[in-house]
């Protein structure tokens, strides 16, 4: 049955970009592998590409968060089953999710928000089985850098520090409407145990961000200031030179560095 409603136009000032191609959205939603045991969070589901193929997995609870009051009403047209919340994600209390047991979350990110939300998500949300986002390709390769490479950063140090990411495939900028300017890519999550998360994330956040605004100077340099007998003695230890670039040290071992400054 054909759509009669007035055809949506995206909102440039809200970053969409809608999927068209069916096949990668199958192939999206299959990476989260939906189950009837499943609560499924999409963030941004847009007018629901995604959303479609979820729902046919009749997971047991299903929830979406869009912003656009528009799209959302249409939602609930389609899917009256759906948990439809109208929020902005970048405001959304992700901690809550910790009180209603596994869940697992995805969504097809906006380029200008989607390093801050995985940034927020990875490490608030206790509960999280898996996360499956399509970002912009450069970010994905940001997310699953190696050390010592250029793509190695803050967001890597960070996000590894409380899940496992894996590069899945990459998405031309053909299957959007409108067209992206550039590629996008999807990203796979499996958090770390929680006895191997951060006992003090805030320390560790503190120390990535101090690091990687000057990540062309030498660890010995930028660390001037909050330079002691106990720190010299951690780069002996660990065998890492003052004179090393934060892009040559690992997650753990800024984990480690973080308790002794």
């Amino acid at each position: 049955m054909q759509d009669e409603r007035p055809k949506y136009r995206a909102k440039k000032s809200l970053g969409q970009n809608f999927l068209i191609d069916q096949n990668i959205c199958h192939k999206i939603v299959n990476a989260i592998n939906p189950g009837p045991d499943d609560h499924i969070i999409e963030i941004g589901p847009g007018r629901g590409a995604l959303t479609e193929f979820i729902v046919e997995a009749s997971p047991k609870k299903f929830t979406v968060i869009e912003m656009d009051s528009n799209l959302a009403d249409r939602l609930e047209e389609d899917w009256p089953t759906l948990n439809v919340v109208r929020a902005d994600a970048l405001k959304y209390p992700w901690e809550d999710l910790n009180n209603n047991g596994p869940c697992k979350i995805i969504g097809n990110l906006p380029y200008n928000i989607g390093s801050k939300l995985i940034w927020d998500i990875v490490s608030k949300v206790k509960t999280l089985e898996h996360a499956i986002f399509m970002v912009q390709h450069e970010v994905a390769l940001r997310l699953t850098a190696q050390l010592d490479g250029k793509a190695y950063g803050a967001l890597t140090a960070w996000v590894n520090n409380f899940a496992e990411t894996r590069y899945l495939f990459k998405v031309p900028p053909t299957v959007f409407r409108p067209r992206p300017k550039v590629d996008s890519a999807v990203v796979g999550f499996k958090p770390l145990p929680l006895e191997q998360w951060p006992a003090n994330p805030e320390k560790l956040s503190e120390l990535i961000k101090l690091l990687f605004q000057k990540r062309r100077k030498q660890m010995s340099t930028i660390l001037k200031k909050q330079w002691t007998l106990e720190l010299e003695q951690w780069f002996e230890k660990e065998g890492v030179s003052p004179q090393a670039r934060p892009e040559n040290i690992s997650p753990k071992q800024l984990l480690s560095l973080s308790k002794h400054i």
